[in-house]
């Protein structure tokens, strides 16, 4: 990896413990001025306003204890770098207190935003099988 690729994997780390720490602000300093959260069933949050509103919402609704796996990183201009990742762990859900597995792959597109990389886009979807 060169030096861009290994600060975008430095962020992806902070981003793993941002959310396993529920902590909304660590979390919008990563991303982007016009960041875009793509969760998976929900409409897109585009903005940092409405970014915030989402993982507001997340972390009221359950408590994540997830692992990242860096699948790859790859600059693809000079301030853009594409991204992909795994994750595995559990979940706990606030409302019922039920805990269990949590698995989901990820797609990050980071720019380089005053020097720093930034969370431009973020989509994922579970690698979990449906629930019964």
């Amino acid at each position: 990896m060169n030096a861009d690729e290994q600060a975008v994997a430095t962020l992806l780390a902070r981003y793993q413990d941002a959310l396993n720490g529920s902590d909304t602000a660590a979390v919008m300093d990563m991303y982007a001025p016009d960041g875009v959260f793509m969760p998976q069933h929900s409409p897109s949050s585009v903005g940092l306003a409405a970014v915030q509103q989402a993982y507001e919402a997340v972390f009221s609704a359950i408590t994540l204890t997830v692992e990242f796996a860096v699948a790859e990183v790859r600059q693809i201009a000079p301030d853009w770098v594409l991204a992909r990742t795994n994750s595995a762990g559990s979940v706990k859900i606030h409302a019922t207190g039920e805990e269990g597995p949590e698995a989901n792959q990820e797609l990050f597109l980071l720019q380089k935003v005053d020097g720093a990389w930034k969370i431009a886009r973020y989509c994922f979807s579970t690698t979990n099988p449906p629930r019964a």
